[in-house]
């Protein structure tokens, strides 16, 4: 559709993210040096906007990881640069983890090709979403988030309605003050204000959105035993870097272990970090650590103290 052939879109020039920024209004005229510092300390704001929110992120991680505990799923949609930090949040939690890639998904209006190629487009569709959560079987036992910096894309607000027809829990996630969606749960506003670029939230919105959902998936699968202390130990050492680092945390635990020992462990354990650390805290076989692990829903702590 051409633009003379749309109706007149709603006014957003009241949005906290449209707004010009009062520091920026002569960006054109300033040296590289300056546009570079005035974008670089813009992104402070991102990093207090997420501190302001943090009771409100650290409730929908918990409500994330009861769904995950009961069997179901956090799930993300988004478009733009929202679904894209949506996707890429989901597709890092795995190596991160060793969590089942089905457990984090993400989904981006237009699909997967709007990774690389803009569909913004796709943004006004309500029922967008629809077709994937049919896909996926979005259910009662699942936990969705809803992400959109601007807090008005219709895609995102349709999302939340659909998800919560569905059953599952719902959260918003928006970098403007906005009231809350009918049918949403939980609401995540991270206010960062307007942009360098008027309207551009790929800057510290986009900053502050990547915090927020870094802080969500880390603290539930926290909640849900995937580390000891700060320690990465549901590794599994499948490259030269990961085998270097299960190597260095089993070591944390065992500090008299040389690392040739410590990689001979890590080899009869499969090379699976948390296997490997039970067969020699508890001095069993492979079997037995694993079997320990699964009777203590895999939480190292549990199994070792």
């Amino acid at each position: 559709m051409s633009p003379g052939e749309r109706t007149l879109p709603p006014d957003r020039s009241h949005v906290a993210t449209e707004q010009r920024h009062d520091e920026s209004r002569a960006l054109d005229r300033l040296d590289t040096d300056d546009i570079v510092l005035l974008l670089a300390r813009d992104q402070r704001r991102a990093v207090e906007s997420v501190e302001r929110a943090a009771e409100e992120i650290a409730r929908f991680a918990d409500a994330a990881a009861a769904s995950l505990a009961r069997g179901g799923r956090l799930v993300y949609a988004g478009a733009g640069t929202s679904g894209r930090l949506g996707v890429l949040d989901a597709s890092e939690c795995p190596p991160t983890f060793r969590s089942d890639p089905a457990q984090v998904v993400g989904i981006i209006a237009g699909g997967d090709g709007a990774l690389r190629r803009s569909s913004e487009g796709r943004e006004d569709e309500e029922e967008g979403v629809a077709e994937e959560f049919t896909r996926i079987s979005l259910d009662a036992r699942d936990c969705f988030l809803g992400i959109a910096a601007g807090g008005t894309t219709p895609y995102v607000l349709g999302a939340i309605r659909l998800a919560k027809e569905r059953g599952a829990v719902t959260g918003f996630l928006t970098c403007a003050p906005h009231a809350r969606p009918d049918h949403c749960d939980h609401r995540i506003v991270l206010e960062t204000g307007a942009e360098i670029l008027t309207g551009s939230t790929r800057l510290k919105a986009g900053t502050a959105t990547k915090i927020a959902l870094n802080a969500i998936t880390t603290a539930m699968f926290v909640r849900l035993g995937k580390t000891y202390g700060n320690l990465m130990v549901d590794l599994a050492a499948t490259n030269d870097k990961l085998v270097d680092r299960a190597c260095r945390i089993y070591r944390e635990f065992f500090t008299s272990d040389t690392r040739e020992e410590s990689h001979a462990m890590l080899h009869a354990a499969g090379g699976m970090l948390k296997v490997a650390i039970v067969m020699r805290a508890r001095s069993v076989a492979r079997a037995e650590a694993e079997a320990l692990l699964a009777a203590h829903g895999g939480n190292l702590r549990s199994v070792i103290g």
